[in-house]
């Protein structure tokens, strides 16, 4: 079994290794993570979360104003100042309390110290990370790549459709998944990971796009299963705003039936009156 899964690894790894190297030829160097400080890649790990990175730059660049970009002040910050600095991020209240979360286990376990934390081996590090509310996997893991140099990739939303959309790997694979499939098939090198994440993000914002890609232009095309011939069709694509054709049909279909029989206006008098209509019919 091993001898014949060894051949179809060794591609795999060599099909990455060309799709990283056309990539850097494309688009060049990426230059992540745009932070000065670790600790700026962290609080941008986490700002990142559920939104665009141009807010979350924002809400960094607040908190440079206030001046707590450095870990004795930003814990002594209260959590009003943190959620003004906090809230162009979006999600203010969430983020500000993972932020507060993070500063107390590093205080409790690391004595405050960022150099302490990452010294120590990388998969005891993930694991009591992971152990902080309001730090999920991807943000653990862009955490760990870009502000302390381990080898763990970062499994996210762009890296996932673009492999799933080339066929390596299946659709509903999740996270762990993706990231154990790209753990087999490359060496362990944090300069690689760091890069190849960085290039596969601007293809997803480039042209893997959720609703619609432009394969025509993608420098990744030629790897596509049908080749240079083919490109990928969102198949959730059908117009589904109203007064679109065929928007009715497309939402009524995958509406729920309860959401279908309720009434237009679902309150006040309208309500009221629906539900004497619905006593009435049951009677």
């Amino acid at each position: 079994m091993l001898v014949e899964a060894a051949p179809a690894q060794a591609e795999t790894s060599e099909t990455l290794r060309r799709y990283y190297d056309v990539l850097l030829a494309r688009l060049g160097p990426q230059g992540w993570w745009p932070a000065r400080t670790r600790l700026e890649v962290i609080l941008g790990a986490i700002l990142t979360q559920n939104t665009a990175w141009a807010n979350a730059a924002r809400a960094i660049a607040r908190l440079r104003r206030a001046g707590f970009l450095n870990v004795v002040r930003l814990c002594r910050a209260s959590r009003a100042e943190l959620e003004m600095c906090v809230r162009p991020a979006g999600f203010y209240r969430q983020k500000t309390a993972a932020i507060r979360n993070f500063l107390e286990w590093l205080e409790r376990a690391c004595g405050g110290s960022l150099h302490r934390a990452f010294s120590r081996s990388p998969e005891q590090l993930r694991e009591e990370l992971l152990a902080v509310r309001g730090l999920g996997p991807e943000t653990v893991d862009a955490i760990l790549l870009y502000a302390g140099g381990k080898p763990f990739f970062v499994a996210d939303a762009y890296t996932r459709r673009i492999l799933v959309r080339h066929g390596m790997v299946l659709p509903r694979a999740g996270y762990h998944a993706v990231q154990e499939f790209l753990h087999r098939a490359l060496a362990p090198d944090p300069a690689m990971f760091n890069e190849f994440h960085a290039l596969l993000v601007e293809v997803g914002k480039r042209y893997c796009k959720r609703r619609e890609a432009d394969c025509t232009a993608c420098p990744l095309r030629e790897f596509l299963p049908g080749g240079l011939h083919n490109t990928w069709v969102c198949r959730c694509s059908a117009p589904i705003h109203r007064g679109l054709p065929g928007s009715r049909q497309r939402r009524d279909k995958f509406r729920p039936a309860l959401l279908r029989r309720r009434p237009r206006r679902a309150c006040g008098r309208g309500l009221i009156a629906w539900m004497r209509r619905k006593k009435r019919g049951a009677r």
